[in-house]
């Protein structure tokens, strides 16, 4: 059985280097101290950040787990992207449709997408992209929001540092200031 608490407890804060060593560094020591099953479930997660992860295989699995985090964290991505699309379809005169994931599971209805849209209506490439992972992370917290030494706790820190990962390669201080955010949010809600 695996010792939530501790794992939470115990997130390591980043010292010197470069952050994206640090999330996989982080990652990895995650990973190390889960069972098999969860490890499984962490992996699964992070299939979607690999290339050609997030693809239509994956968001039926992630749309039919058992774990509610999964389930609702990836149907919110998968709207995102879907708007992302549709905006991009738009933009370039593409016919309707064109390459979005349409599942069954997936009601289509998502409350955020007047959000999403304005996101999209930006101007600057580096903000549209800021804003979008901004709605994520707040996804991310939102759905763990009562939960304090679980599975899901750990699952929104792991794509959270991906959110973080993903912006060091983009802006060293925006990643930098994420990750503080999210350490301090941790210890806030110990």
């Amino acid at each position: 059985m695996n010792n939530y608490e501790y794992i939470i407890a115990c997130l390591p804060v980043l010292g010197e280097g470069r952050l994206s060593e640090g999330c996989a560094s982080c990652i990895e020591g995650i990973r190390e101290q889960l069972d098999e099953r969860d490890r499984k479930t962490l992996d699964f997660v992070l299939g979607c950040y690999a290339p050609e992860g997030a693809n239509g295989d994956f968001y039926t699995a992630a749309l039919a787990s058992r774990n509610a985090f999964i389930r609702e964290y990836f149907r919110f991505d998968l709207n995102v992207r879907n708007t992302k699309t549709e905006f991009l379809n738009s933009a370039l005169e593409r016919p309707e449709g064109t390459d979005l994931v349409i599942l069954e599971g997936n009601d289509g209805e998502f409350d955020e997408k007047a959000e999403v849209d304005a996101i999209l209506s930006q101007k600057d490439i580096l903000a549209r992209e800021r804003g979008l992972d901004d709605i994520m992370w707040k996804k991310a917290e939102e759905l763990t929001v009562l939960h304090v030494f679980d599975f899901d706790v750990i699952l929104a820190f792991v794509v959270r540092l991906k959110i973080i990962e993903r912006w060091e390669l983009l802006d060293e201080q925006t990643g930098r200031e994420m990750f503080r955010k999210l350490v301090e949010e941790l210890r806030n809600n110990r």
